[in-house]
């Protein structure tokens, strides 16, 4: 019988040896028993490694948060949701969205960043990972070290929208509209640096415009404003304004894609519009904190991939005319080191700081 001592927790835990554990029983073999049985009675959880291992084995053993960086209402929590619809059928437990608005993103990348649960996830997106690191002097986050690139889930075009009651009906005339009221027009986004912010200054700099942004603590809060007629234009990713849009209540004036849109095919690109190179693609993926486990990250890259390219999510995003991407981590560590040089000039030209 082993010694009780050697074991963790009350030594009455097992007070014999099961029958099976004989001392004629070859050395490895006795041993190899004996750990089925402790481990049937729970014997082994406190041994050092043992819960990591079967935790990342079973990756995951309970509910997963999903944290979207804004606030409810954008193309960010439509692709989350997607996401976690599609994952909690194929890992076995809930992956529940939660939002975190606040500081462009950073208070939920940092919050992420420094979770050791192993069963807490981030919604990356173009802003936190590619823009903020030169938006800010100095982040609570490193996006390249704290975080393990899982999947670039989406990408979602930008569309250049305008209050019906704002007298222009395509792209050049809203340009001619505010080079005629230079800093008496303004548009708003979902704060400073969010996608939204980045489309209207790349714009605004390649159209030579004079606009005045209004930043807000989210798409929703943003949108309720430009219904309403208290702002003139804005630029959001079409999964939160198509709705908008097919009902009159929003005029799409551009699209930020390479082609048009066959959900918008009467609606020309900027590029088509005199503004030939032009593309804005607003884009989101999964990150999880740098220290999950490698085989939970593997496990994870597979699931999520799979999930957002299956059949109901992609009719999902179509519908609202995201693309679904589903790549590997490299694949989306590439993307991101290639986005982070794109938007650094753009960010130090347009000289984007924080609020």
């Amino acid at each position: 019988m082993p010694d009780s001592r050697l074991l963790p927790g009350p030594a009455t835990a097992l007070t014999e040896a099961p029958a099976s554990l004989t001392a004629d029983a070859p050395p490895d073999d006795m041993r190899r028993r004996f750990l089925q049985a402790a481990s049937a009675g729970g014997l082994l959880a406190g041994l050092p490694g043992w819960a990591t291992a079967q935790g990342t084995t079973n990756w995951p053993t309970r509910s997963v948060r999903l944290v979207v960086p804004f606030a409810p209402g954008g193309s960010s929590e439509i692709v989350a949701r997607a996401t976690a619809l599609e994952l909690t059928k194929t890992l076995g437990q809930t992956v529940y969205v939660e939002n975190k608005p606040g500081g462009s993103g950073n208070i939920a990348m940092s919050e992420v960043a420094r979770a050791e649960d192993q069963h807490t996830l981030v919604l990356g997106h173009i802003g936190t990972l590619a823009v903020n690191p030169y938006m800010y002097d100095k982040l609570p986050y490193d996006p390249i070290k704290d975080f393990k690139p899982i999947t670039l889930l989406a990408k979602v075009p930008s569309l250049y929208v305008v209050h019906p009651d704002l007298p222009v009906r395509n792209l050049k005339e809203f340009i001619a509209l505010v080079k005629s009221k230079p800093g008496r027009l303004s548009y708003g986004s979902a704060g400073n640096g969010s996608a939204g912010h980045l489309a209207m200054e790349y714009l605004k700099m390649v159209a030579d415009l004079f606009i005045l942004h209004v930043p807000y603590r989210g798409t929703g809060p943003q949108l309720t404003d430009l219904l309403a007629g208290r702002l003139e234009a804005a630029s959001v990713g079409a999964p939160a304004i198509m709705q908008f849009i097919k009902a009159g209540k929003l005029r799409c004036i551009a699209t930020g894609s390479k082609e048009r849109l066959p959900q918008l095919p009467d609606v020309p690109t900027v590029a088509e519009q005199g503004f030939p190179g032009f593309e804005m693609t607003q884009w989101y993926g999964l990150c999880a904190p740098a220290n999950l486990a490698p085989a939970a990250a593997e496990k994870l890259a597979a699931e999520s991939a799979k999930a957002i390219k299956s059949g109901s999510s992609r009719e999902r995003l179509s519908h609202d005319a995201a693309e679904a991407v589903g790549n590997t981590p490299a694949q989306f560590a590439a993307f991101i080191a290639q986005e982070q040089q794109r938007w650094k000039a753009v960010v130090h030209r347009a000289k984007i700081r924080p609020d």
